[in-house]
């Protein structure tokens, strides 16, 4: 160590800076080296992304021609209707994955824009949501790619058999400009239905019951509707009654049908076996063989009055609802050339949660104001609608219109500062006898309108028969005569805080 010491302070002051240079010399060249290594891994990786972003669209392509043929067709084949059914889930996480890529340079938005809000919950959780999809996308991006190339390669079979399928009458094409007309999805569930409601009746012969069970807004009464105007059924039955299940038992006499008919009986409560049995028996009575019972509902126990298995409706997936909702938003405009809103449209499908009456009401709105700015006080309205319900009632509003209870949209009309209560529809039904002031969703969010202190919220209108309008009962009231108002408890509270944190990528539904 000395003999070191003593060598080191022997070299002259031209060897020490000699030395210094060298070393130097060395980490900028090392430095430099790293950074090259690092542009060129990025590259490639921007490349490899690039080709692989081909490749999805390539494999969409195929799977979407499959898909659109298959739902051009009768399939009477239970498993290949499982195999469309994958097909269908498959293409749609495809479509999901393409967007993500599209929109995962799209720029945070800046604090003009977001600072009408006030609220530092939109900038931090979407650029916190934005930064998770970075992360990620590469792994997503290739699973996306081997789950369709495995649906395509396992589906030469389906194919082949497809082409045997019967061809489903289409109206013109001009007609699909009109997208209220039609339904999206549920293609396998209608073909299920159409399918049992085409067979004959095993003995004894006595009409067959179809439960049809799914939760609040996932379309259950649409998808029924599809299924009484489809060519096949309507050429079947001689006759189509639609029912309310509440009004069986105090029937003063059963409706008059004759031949082969096909009735449908919506259900919002249970009913006792008892007068379900006395209903059966009278309608299997007049009903000629062949004869189909539809009930709708949302209780599953309501399944045991079925002969044959029940048709469960799901929500549509989150990817699906997705690609859903952007159709509906952007109408005939292309999503690609506004990608600021297409991201937004991305966020606030997950904050719809699934809720196909809420796509298309809210669609609705988007499509006539296609503006950042408007878009974003829409998702924070609700967000204070949902906060708002919490803090009053210590739920969600989703759960409080499933247990018939009301929910304060106050939030969603800048301008009320009072409690604003829809009604459940069901628990309100001598209401609609009353002549009541009818207000406009689009005009609730827009403040136009001065509200009443009691009015129908008229949502939007069925398009498809029975044409039936989305009408709710508000009813403005006092905070202290609210019978529902109870303390948060900490673990509804822990639910709330966590939603806030997190919002994207929450299933939120008024």
């Amino acid at each position: 160590m000395r003999a070191s010491y003593i060598c080191s302070r022997s070299l002259s002051p031209k060897k020490k800076k000699f030395e210094m240079e060298l070393i130097v010399s060395a980490v900028a060249g090392d430095l430099i080296n790293r950074f090259m290594s690092f542009l060129i891994n990025r590259y490639k990786s921007e490349e490899n992304l690039e080709e692989k972003k081909e490749r999805l669209h390539d494999l969409l392509i195929r799977v979407h021609m499959i898909v659109e043929e298959a739902e051009a067709r009768y399939i009477t084949n239970s498993h290949m209707l499982f195999q469309l059914k994958k097909l269908v889930d498959v293409m749609y996480r495809g479509y999901h994955i393409m967007d993500t890529i599209k929109h995962r340079t799209i720029p945070s938005l800046n604090e003009r824009e977001v600072s009408i809000f006030n609220d530092l919950y939109l900038t931090t959780s979407i650029s916190r949501h934005r930064r998770k999809r970075s992360s990620s996308i590469s792994h997503d991006l290739q699973s996306a790619l081997d789950n369709l190339e495995s649906a395509v390669s396992n589906s030469k079979e389906f194919v082949l058999l497809l082409g045997g399928c019967e061809r489903i009458c289409r109206g013109p094409y001009d007609s699909y400009l009109y997208i209220d007309n039609f339904m999206f999805g549920r293609h396998v569930e209608k073909q299920q239905i159409i399918n049992i409601l085409l067979q004959d009746n095993l003995p004894p012969f006595s009409p067959t019951v179809l439960p049809v069970i799914g939760g609040g807004a996932v379309g259950k009464k649409t998808l029924i509707a599809h299924v009484c105007t489809n060519d096949k059924v309507r050429s079947h039955f001689s006759s189509i009654l639609h029912l309310n299940g509440e009004n069986i038992g105090t029937m003063d006499h059963e409706p008059s049908i004759t031949g082969r008919a096909l009735v449908v009986v919506e259900f919002c409560s249970d009913v006792n076996n008892e007068n379900w049995l006395k209903f059966y028996s009278e309608l299997a009575k007049q009903m000629g063989r062949g004869s189909k019972i539809i009930i709708i509902s949302r209780m599953a126990k309501i399944s045991r009055f079925g002969t044959v298995k029940p048709v469960h409706l799901n929500s549509l997936s989150h990817e699906e609802y997705s690609y859903l909702f952007k159709v509906l938003a952007f109408g005939s405009t292309d999503p690609d050339e506004q990608p600021q809103l297409a991201s937004i449209a991305k966020d606030l499908a997950v904050a719809l949660g699934g809720s196909l009456v809420r796509a298309n009401v809210y669609a609705h709105m988007l499509r006539k104001n296609q503006n950042v700015r408007f878009w974003l006080s829409i998702l924070k309205k609700y967000w204070n609608m949902v906060e708002n319900n919490f803090k009053m009632f210590g739920e969600h509003p989703r759960d409080l219109l499933d247990k018939g209870h009301p929910v304060n949209i106050a939030r969603l009309a800048s301008s009320c500062d009072v409690t604003l209560l829809l009604m459940p529809p069901h628990r309100e039904t001598n209401d609609f006898k009353r002549e009541l002031p009818k207000v406009k969703f689009a005009d609730l969010f827009a403040d136009t309108t001065s509200l009443p202190k009691e009015f129908e919220l008229v949502s939007g209108e069925c398009r498809i028969p029975p044409y039936k309008k989305l009408v709710s009962i508000v009813k403005y009231c006092e905070d202290d005569k609210i019978s529902l108002h109870h303390s948060e408890s900490p673990s509804k509270k822990r639910q709330r805080l966590d939603i806030k944190s997190n919002m994207i990528g929450t299933s939120i539904v008024i």
